[in-house]
């Protein structure tokens, strides 16, 4: 721990001179960028007409005012929660909508070319890992009902405050809990169409608040039922391999008991739980399309069959967690908040034949159809301590300990056979951060030390790959994370930031050892398992006034052996790369606010990413990543109107822009329109109209546009939605 102490007090004393860079500070978001301090104890409309307040976020692991954070944060406040709810219940187009650099939704259940800044991100709910990167499924963005989110607080840019997996940042889902007084209950509901055959969608909802002096209680409900989506031309939209949103079935429960007590009321003892499943119906099927002609992938009516008979089981995200936090905000005059938690997910695919699906020992070849399957479980501890003026004024002393234990494996479920192996990930990892303001100058340095080990016992690959006999072994990851910033506040509103951050997290670790077909090899003398470490340098301005604010930055992200995926063109299965991965990118946000009852919102992004032409091969860096990893350029424009204190009118554009990479990669570009009118009648509730793809335009999405597996999908054409929620 002492090499600890030296490490970040002189990363703090260089963070002055710092050579990074820095983001928008809390940047407008397009519906709503005015945030709150506690969202929880004001109305859901509250954020459309209110001016300046000071931000607190707490994805930094501690309560913390935003402008001093050296780095880009975003918060997605209730009101833009709730306005995006009114118009789709597809989680990650509410990111795509409110984050400058996260990519276009696709659309489905998974998040396959969804990145943050051109990386995999960290998902969380209420701090706890959502995500599986020991072997990322590409579905660990759809684990609650939006309902119970409160907020939604994004980091961007590589970090190792919340161990690994972070490569471009933290998405950290904050739920809500009763803050007032008395007994309230909530219930609601939403009926979608596109006007369609089945096409329609309905949600029922409630939940319950109660709160008495220091003891408070929160749970909620939800059902969820989506029929099949069509295009804007009336064609059905394909169901993705990876999972689809269209024709499932979704069910949340959360619950939340808190206590405060002890003198002041300083100590808190909160625990949650949360059970979230997502599952398809099985009422249509794959139909393929064809690229050449530029007819998109389709679904028919009826279940995939298997010579003539249903034997597929249900496609589904199954997500579960309990968590116990403890926080006393005046222990040796600091603040201690320690969370203990377990989480369970499992994630079913969809069915294939496949040649590496086949085994002649269960059935003929060409004719074995199976589904693989993900089954994570972990369990951790997450501690805190906080003292600020630490031996003087201005300095701000920060440190913990976090402890993990993740089992995750993937299966082929029909069959029962292992593909990969059971994974058993344990990790500590001590960390420390310092923080010094001096007048208008805030300077942090800090560093994580992660000690994780992975343990894989002895198995055997499929048939396709040979049987072959593996050896288990330990695979033993031990780093030293440092990062330094500085936040410049001169006056009149401004603010000047940079900052260097590392990050850590572990390849794609599943795919390599399935992938094995050599017999003799052991877990341990496989190159492809080295960590990936990323350097994160940021330098940016904000500006926030009466009038309005602004916002951007400038970032670069290296990682000397990256991770990145290719296709294998004989399964159609991704293969792991392993070489430098460059990104670079700008992110800019603006509002203009000319009077209280109009505000205009613009955010836009840009970024490239690079690698090199071969594994092994350390440059020149000059391959420019594609759809994959990298987005093309956007631009979002929202204008809302409030006409009376009780309506709201917004106009959302999404401008994607199109793209040529150097390797000849061509994405066209798109516009579309959203619209959300809300009207709260007094005795009946807030009503609200939403309407996505305004226009009805057809389009394909970026994903789409590049040949993987079952992926040729048409954009959504125009759904619209009426949603009640009334207060009791």
């Amino acid at each position: 721990m002492g090499n600890l102490v030296r490490v970040a007090l002189g990363t703090l004393m260089l963070s002055a001179a710092w050579d990074g860079a820095l983001a928008q500070q809390a940047g407008p978001q397009p519906a709503d960028p005015t945030t709150v301090q506690d969202a929880a104890t004001a109305d859901d409309d509250e954020g459309d007409r209110q001016d300046e307040r000071t931000i607190i976020v707490t994805g930094s692991r501690t309560p913390k005012e935003v402008d001093k954070i050296p780095g880009a944060v975003t918060v997605v406040s209730p009101a833009d929660v709730q306005r995006s709810l009114a118009i789709t219940e597809d989680q990650t187009a509410v990111l795509s909508k409110n984050v400058p650099s996260y990519s276009e939704s696709n659309q489905t259940g998974n998040t396959l070319g969804q990145t943050l800044r051109g990386r995999i991100a960290l998902y969380l709910f209420d701090g706890i890992p959502q995500s599986t990167p020991l072997r990322d499924g590409s579905r660990n963005a759809t684990f609650t009902d939006l309902a119970v989110v409160e907020r939604i607080e994004v980091i961007g840019g590589a970090s190792a405050a919340e161990g690994i997996g972070a490569a471009g940042g933290v998405i950290n889902y904050i739920s809500k809990r009763a803050t007032r007084d008395g007994l309230h209950i909530n219930g609601g509901g939403r009926f979608g169409t596109q006007f369609e055959d089945d096409s329609e969608g309905w949600k029922v909802q409630g939940d319950v608040a109660y709160k008495d002096g220091g003891f408070d209680v929160f749970a909620a409900a939800a059902y969820l039922d989506r029929g099949i989506a069509y295009d804007a031309k009336g064609r059905r939209i394909g169901l993705s391999s990876s999972f689809s949103l269209a024709d499932t079935k979704q069910m949340n429960f959360f619950a939340k008991v808190g206590m405060n007590f002890g003198a002041s009321d300083a100590q808190r003892l909160e625990l949650t739980g949360s059970y979230f499943r997502l599952e398809g119906k099985n009422n249509y099927h794959y139909v393929p399309g064809s690229r050449a002609s530029g007819l998109p992938d389709t679904s028919e009516p009826g279940p995939q069959l298997v010579n003539g008979q249903d034997v597929l089981r249900q496609e589904f995200n199954d997500f579960k967690q309990t968590a116990l936090n403890y926080s006393h905000s005046n222990l040796f005059g600091g603040s201690l908040i320690a969370t203990a938690y377990y989480a369970k997910q499992a994630m079913r695919f969809a069915g294939e034949n496949g040649v590496d699906r086949q085994d002649p020992l269960i059935a003929p070849l060409g004719t074995l159809v199976d589904q693989s399957e993900i089954n994570s479980e972990k369990y951790g501890l997450r501690t805190s301590y906080t003292r600020p003026d630490f031996l003087f004024d201005g300095f701000e002393l920060r440190f913990g300990f976090d402890a993990v234990h993740d089992t995750t494996d993937q299966k082929l479920a029909l069959t029962n056979r292992v593909w990969v192996p059971p994974l058993k990930y344990t990790s500590y990892a001590p960390y420390l951060q310092l923080s010094y303001d001096v007048g208008p100058v805030t300077l942090t340095g800090g560093v994580r030390h992660e000690d994780g080990r992975i343990k894989v016992d002895d198995y055997t690959t499929t048939y396709f790959r040979n049987r072959a006999a593996v050896t288990g072994g330990t695979l033993k990851y031990t780093n030293d994370l440092l990062n330094g910033g500085i936040v410049i506040r001169p006056g009149a509103g401004f603010s000047f930031f940079g900052a260097y951050t590392e990050g850590f997290t572990l390849p794609n670790i599943g795919i390599p050892l399935r992938n094995i077909s050599v017999p003799g090899q052991s877990v341990d003398g496989i190159t492809d398992l080295q960590a990936v470490i990323f350097e994160n340098k940021e330098i940016g301005a904000n500006w926030r006034g009466r009038w309005g604010s602004f916002g951007a930055s400038y970032y670069r992200s290296f990682s000397p052996l990256g991770s990145s995926f290719a296709v294998d063109p004989v399964t159609l299965d991704f293969i792991l790369q392993r070489r430098p991965v460059r990104i670079e990118g700008v992110e800019a946000t603006a509002e203009i606010r000319p009077m209280s009852q109009l505000r205009f919102n613009a955010l836009y992004s840009h970024l490239k990413g690079f690698t090199t032409r071969a594994n092994n091969v350390v440059e020149p860096v000059d391959v420019e990543l594609g759809i994959v990893n990298i987005s093309p350029d956007k631009v979002n424009l929202t204008a809302t109107w409030l006409p009376t204190p009780n309506a709201s009118i917004s106009l959302g554009m999404d401008h994607l822009m199109a793209r040529t990479t150097n390797q000849g990669e061509r994405t066209t570009g798109r516009t579309l329109f959203d619209l959300n009118v809300k009207y709260r009648a007094k005795g009946v509730g807030e009503l609200s109209l939403g309407v996505e793809n305004l226009f009805n335009k057809y389009y394909f999405l970026a994903f789409s546009q590049i040949d993987f597996f079952q992926n040729y999908f048409a954009g959504r054409g125009r759904v619209v939605s009426l949603s009640l929620r009334s207060d009791f």
